[in-house]
């Protein structure tokens, strides 16, 4: 059965600290596949804050051209909105049967994965193959059973940077790929 890691997100935009961390899933635990869910409206995030989800997708796929393992994945443009994990697994497995999927998170989602739609499903279903991120220590969930804990680097940059460098005319050549960049000047994105 195809171990296949979930990693949800606004990818607003994708960089670099998003690919290494698939690339390190894919490349040292037990996961076959990666596939970045592009979330069209997270409901810890506010809406208006979020960029074109099909520019998101594109930019996703840019990003992961010729990775075998990468995928990038649509499967909530088509999900009830706001996207709930507990919906989209169910979706999947039924869509999927053959393959296993496990959630990739970090930290800080760890900490508050308490507040999520049918946390206790999930925990008791799935599991979660968990990254370090800077000042988050995963809180109380950290040593339950479905927590599978990794030594992936740790990741400080974020969207919320990029689009703020972007917006001030920064350069931000080498946080995310070329092509990436080159979709973000062509269509004028968070500037």
């Amino acid at each position: 059965m195809t171990k296949v890691g979930l990693f949800f997100g606004s990818f607003n935009p994708i960089h670099i600290g998003h690919l290494i961390i698939a690339n390190y899933m894919t490349s040292f635990t037990a996961l076959d596949e990666v596939w970045f869910v592009v979330s069209p409206h997270n409901p810890f995030k506010e809406k208006k804050s979020l960029g074109n989800m099909y520019d998101r997708l594109e930019m996703v796929n840019l990003a992961i051209v010729g990775e075998e393992k990468l995928r990038a994945s649509d499967v909530e443009f088509n999900l009830p909105q706001p996207s709930y994990t507990i919906d989209t697994l169910t979706h999947l497995k039924e869509r999927y049967p053959n393959k296993e999927f496990l959630l990739i998170m970090g930290e800080d989602n760890l900490q508050g994965f308490s507040k999520w739609k049918n946390a206790d499903i999930i925990l008791r279903d799935y599991k979660l193959i968990v990254y370090p991120r800077p000042g988050f220590h995963g809180g109380e969930l950290r040593n339950h059973s479905s927590v599978i804990l990794t030594d992936s680097p740790v990741m400080e940059l974020s969207s919320t940077f990029l689009r703020s460098a972007i917006k001030a005319k920064k350069n931000i050549r080498f946080y995310t790929p070329d092509s990436v960049l080159e979709f973000i000047d062509k269509k004028g994105l968070y500037s």
